[in-house]
């Protein structure tokens, strides 16, 4: 197996900063991981050091290497990002689902249009690339718009727990539905309720793919100051063409020079590197 290349030490820090990876800037609060969020603009929810990217649970710890533990139940850590994740799906300000490989996303407003034209489904397109199961579910919510797991299962006629998880990762990966509130009590349920429901202008705004990709590419670069090969497919679920392509149109542009195959690097602002904006906060 290839080793994968190591990122330059100015790099590593400058990722530190940009995705919180410092004790001084660590998240503890539903409105600092909203802030976190927008200046990110993607984060996964409970990914760590293994996985490249941006990352709530990292945020929340602080640090560079934090890792998952096998009991995260009894982690506080984990459990401070389980609890901002609920308070940001109430707040609404957010987007948040499993979308590409079923993970587990938060997304800034601003990009859901970018997300939304890669991953997202036109309704002319449900009846082909939607399981019978995910459509059901989906005719449920179109007509009551809000729902809870147990009654929307009852509704859809989709009782068997396996098969309704399955759907609601379909709906929530092409974009269509989100959760809207976790409940605790009398018993644990998520509220499901339409994208659209939440998030109306940024989902029905209208952008083509390959911009769509650009965004994304440009996005994922302006956090991370440089990826290597694989990296912005493995964070974001591109594929590594759609991946390349994007990064491709920041060279093109000159927001990125690429130094060498499937390396990109963020062109630096006149007299500036590209982590010297560390200190800005950007």
């Amino acid at each position: 197996m290839a080793r994968r290349p190591e990122l330059p030490p100015e790099i590593e820090d400058y990722r530190d900063a940009q995705w919180r990876r410092e004790g001084t800037r660590q998240v503890e609060t539903a409105l600092a991981a909203e802030h976190f969020i927008e200046q990110v603009g993607f984060a996964a929810c409970l990914t760590d050091s293994r996985r490249p990217g941006p990352s709530l649970y990292v945020a929340v710890c602080g640090r560079r290497d934090a890792v998952l533990p096998r009991n995260v139940q009894k982690d506080p850590e984990a459990s401070l990002t389980w609890v901002l994740k609920d308070e940001i799906i109430a707040r609404g300000k957010v987007y948040y689902a499993k979308l590409a490989r079923g993970k587990a996303t938060f997304v800034a407003a601003r990009m859901v249009p970018y997300f939304k034209a890669v991953w997202g489904i036109k309704r002319a397109e449900e009846q082909l690339r939607l399981s019978r199961d995910a459509q059901a579910v989906l005719r449920v919510l179109r007509r009551e718009w809000e729902m809870a797991t147990s009654d929307l299962r009852d509704e859809s006629g989709v009782k068997d727990r396996t098969r309704f998880t399955r759907a609601m990762d379909e709906l929530q990966a092409a974009m269509l539905v989100v959760p809207s509130a976790v409940v605790y009590q009398p018993k644990f349920t998520y509220i499901w309720n339409l994208g659209l429901g939440r998030f109306p202008d940024a989902l029905v705004r209208r952008v083509g793919r390959e911009t769509a990709l650009r965004e994304i590419a440009r996005c994922f670069l302006a956090g991370a100051g440089m990826t290597i090969p694989g990296e912005l497919a493995r964070v974001t679920g591109l594929s590594r063409p759609e991946a390349g392509r994007g990064n491709r149109a920041l060279v093109a542009e000159g927001y990125a020079t690429s130094p060498a195959p499937g390396v990109y690097v963020r062109t630096s602002p006149v007299g500036t590197s590209p982590w010297a904006e560390r200190s800005e906060g950007r």
